[in-house]
């Protein structure tokens, strides 16, 4: 309907500056929004405040030449008001929403799908921690954020692809060998001092005696230099094994884990570095080999290969968005932690070296979780006992209470996650309110069966008997489904799900405790029956899209 009431708008405007009553000049796109009350009308526009610099008019006598200009050739508005300093507000007919009603009905589980990325292939690469210890909750926010992302994606016709990046080389592999083979002689009550800096979990115990089982004492006769990179590389691959079976249980997986070490195992990296060069965008200053990320904006240039020649993070990153290219993707999409905010520009500098239009590379910057137990912070020390790992969240509260709540806020935003919220079983927690709106409208479905009730073929509903103010907005909030999915994929915010869903929620529950659905009105139950199915259709595959089950019963 956005798109509808743009395209009247503009014809709108043309028809006015034809007849003189509005000034010629480039016009800005109408931006057609929701209001955010319902008596401001079913979508609002604020045009004619955007196009005040072209005319000596104030904005509300431009709203109103452009609502005399109106022309609904469609027959679906039931009237237009101009309202404040010039917002124009749009009443659709009751039997446009209603019309939808059918149609989502029509389309099933097809219902909201999209074109917007037909013909387009994604690469969400998310996540992708360091395998130098166990998922946290801020990697579950993450993890989530993600993966629903992703669904969002392929809802509305992307070719999506999930990715994780595993760095399996560099300084912090060296560290957390050190630190385990430090570990490993402490288990055989060698005297070693730790350092700071060191891998300081409980699980580097745990893997180093693991090491001391299966290896025996070999270690200890082998010289330090020697027994660092075995012992990382053993260590990383018990942690991605943690990681990989934390995921399973949180119903996230990646078509590939792509590794770090593959990018220069076969001299891609080396060959990609050398072509640069060849362009001039790499130079040499100190020992060290230098790109020229200023060209495209950088506050500084950035070192790709140190003086002791030892490639740097930011080498490996440009290689591997290089080889994303090559795969042939046209969006690509990296969800990091806010921590990385200052990388973002190099990476974009570097996405424009290889000729790509940095457009076609979005970062999201997810920031940290706070952990509540009844409103009070929960310290995240493993020496108190308390939480830290996604794991034990997951054990307390559930995968879907887990993964609602880290869905709750922007991901820019930081986001409180209370423990004991999550796990209550009433309207206060926001992810049991909304299934149960699920499960209360299969339990209608039950008590019909159970009663003999026939539930009919919808085509044949008379659904105009739908008149009530609640039964209205419904249906308005089923129709702007297919839409509302469109704009959250374009603005990479599958957040507003939560939003939209606690709405409707909202609504419904209301309505079901004032109005009973099956009656000894057979056409007003059957009008009601249609309703509530779309209701629990939409709420099933909006549920779908943030990876949380839709249940029948609670």
């Amino acid at each position: 309907m956005k798109k509808g009431l743009t395209e009247i708008i503009m014809r709108a405007i043309a028809r006015g500056q034809e007849r003189g009553e509005l000034a010629e000049g480039a016009l800005p796109p109408p931006i057609v929004e929701y209001p955010r009350e319902e008596g401001h009308g079913d979508y609002a526009t604020n045009i004619a405040m955007a196009m005040a610099s072209l005319a000596d008019k104030v904005p509300r006598a431009i709203a109103e030449t452009i609502v005399r200009c109106i022309e609904d050739d469609e027959g679906i508005i039931e009237r237009v008001e101009v309202a404040g300093p010039g917002f124009i507000n749009f009443f659709l007919k009751e039997a446009y929403w209603q019309h939808l009603l059918r149609e989502a009905d029509r389309k099933g589980e097809r219902y909201g799908e999209g074109d917007l990325g037909r013909g387009k292939r994604a690469l969400v690469e998310f996540l992708s921690a360091n395998p130098t210890g166990p998922l946290h909750i801020g990697h579950g926010r993450i993890a989530a954020f993600g993966d629903a992302l992703a669904n969002l994606l392929e809802k509305v016709g992307y070719e999506v692809e999930r990715e994780y990046y595993i760095n399996d080389r560099g300084t912090q592999m060296q560290l957390l060998g050190r630190s385990v083979y430090l570990r490993y002689l402490q288990a055989w009550k060698r005297e070693v001092a730790f350092p700071p800096d060191g891998y300081q979990g409980e699980y580097i115990n745990n893997i180093a005696h693991d090491i001391k089982k299966e290896e025996g004492d070999r270690y200890l006769v082998t010289p330090e230099e020697d027994a660092i990179s075995p012992m990382g590389e053993k260590a990383a691959q018990i942690i991605l094994g943690w990681i990989k079976n934390d995921l399973e249980w949180f119903l996230v997986h990646f078509d590939r884990w792509y590794r770090e070490t593959d990018l220069y195992n076969g001299g891609f990296a080396s060959r990609l570095l050398e072509e640069l060069r060849g362009k001039g965008y790499l130079y040499e200053d100190g020992g060290a080999l230098w790109f020229k990320s200023t060209v495209f904006g950088d506050e500084k240039d950035r070192v790709v290969i140190r003086a002791n020649n030892a490639t740097t993070y930011f080498a490996s990153d440009i290689a591997y968005h290089k080889d994303k290219y090559d795969r042939g993707y046209d969006l690509l999409i990296d969800i990091w932690g806010a921590d990385h905010h200052g990388y973002i520009p190099r990476m974009e500098a570097a996405i424009q070296a290889l000729g790509y239009d940095k457009s076609s590379f979005k970062v999201i910057l997810v920031q940290l979780v706070n952990l509540l137990r009844g409103g009070k912070q929960v310290s995240m020390s493993t020496r108190t006992g308390e939480f830290t790992s996604l794991r034990e969240v997951m054990d307390e509260v559930g995968v879907d209470a887990c993964r609602y709540f880290f869905m709750l806020r922007r991901a820019d935003s930081p986001l409180d996650f209370d423990l004991e919220l999550a796990k209550r079983e009433g309207a206060e927690n926001p992810v049991y309110y909304v299934q149960y709106v699920h499960a209360r409208i299969a339990s209608i479905f039950k008590k019909a069966a159970e009663d003999g009730v026939e539930v009919p073929t919808f085509e044949d509903v008379d659904i105009s008997l739908l008149r009530l103010p609640e039964e209205r907005l419904l249906a308005k909030r089923i129709a702007i489904y297919p839409e509302f999915l469109e704009g959250m994929a374009l603005a990479l915010e599958p957040h507003r799900l939560t939003s939209y869903l606690q709405d409707l929620a909202g609504i419904f529950h209301s309505y079901y405790n004032k109005h009973r659905v099956i009656s000894d009105d057979r056409e007003m139950t059957n009008a009601r029956f249609l309703l509530v199915k779309v209701i629990q259709g939409v709420v099933h595959s909006a549920l779908g899209l943030l990876g949380i089950a839709a249940p029948a019963e609670m």
